[in-house]
């Protein structure tokens, strides 16, 4: 799949930097597939992003630790834009969420075994966040190039939310883009509706069911594009003078 995105590539100043989070897995998967993203991106990115400083982390699947981990990485790294991914077993498309709440609701345990119900993620803090990415624009011309993208208008109250509303009221008060973005399993992630957790919401429910899956290629493709595109539109990008 061929995307005119790809031509901007030059245009990324030498300062830019990059954070790309992934969680570790969870909830009796083997892997995650926000990781396996996260470092495939990390592997490939002096050839597809020679002029970016793209740092790749595994985040733990943990309230709380989440958030004070990707904080712990941005004071580190000093990222120009950062891009936290998570899974999102039962959708069939990535999906660039739009708000991130003020609320943890636990259906599941995270991997401390901690299942909070109905807590604020910052108490007193805000009771929503929107996204620092151009998610509009984002899913549009992601759409037009052929990727399987979608907005999102929930990430749940899960650990991904968590993190995403920890990252969006940390970079209230800076200059930084960031956003979060969930992903389909991986074919290989796939399991019956018998082999899943109870009480999860975002699956299939008929006995013999199978969540949708997307695969790996397709999937780095698409936040590969999604990189180059948000970077030329957070404007940090500047006009290729040489030939």
């Amino acid at each position: 799949m061929s995307s005119p995105l790809r031509s901007d590539r030059r245009l990324v100043t030498p300062r830019t930097t990059l954070l790309v989070t992934g969680f570790e897995a969870f909830d009796g998967h083997a892997i995650n597939v926000s990781w396996e993203v996260a470092r495939t991106l990390q592997r490939r990115a002096a050839t597809v992003f020679p002029e970016v400083r793209m740092v790749a982390a595994k985040i733990p699947c943990r309230f709380g630790e989440c958030i004070d981990e990707v904080v712990r990485l941005i004071r580190e790294v000093h990222p120009d834009l950062v891009i936290c991914l998570g899974q999102a077993e039962g959708r069939s498309q990535i999906t660039v969420e739009r708000v991130a709440l003020n609320v943890r609701d636990a259906r599941i345990a995270d991997n401390r075994g901690q299942r909070p119900t109905e807590e604020a993620v910052i108490p007193g803090g805000p009771y929503a966040y929107p996204s620092r990415l151009p998610v509009a624009e984002l899913v549009a011309q992601l759409r037009a190039d052929g990727h399987q993208v979608a907005a999102s208008y929930t990430a749940g109250t899960f650990v991904c939310n968590d993190l995403f509303y920890g990252l969006m009221h940390h970079l209230e008060r800076t200059p930084i883009a960031g956003g979060f973005i969930h992903l389909p399993i991986l074919p290989e992630q796939q399991r019956s509706d018998e082999q899943r957790s109870t009480d999860r919401e975002d699956a299939p429910r008929t006995i013999h069911s199978v969540s949708p899956a997307m695969a790996l290629s397709l999937q780095v493709g698409a936040i590969d594009a999604l990189i180059t595109l948000t970077l030329r539109l957070t404007g940090q990008t500047t006009p290729h003078t040489t030939p």
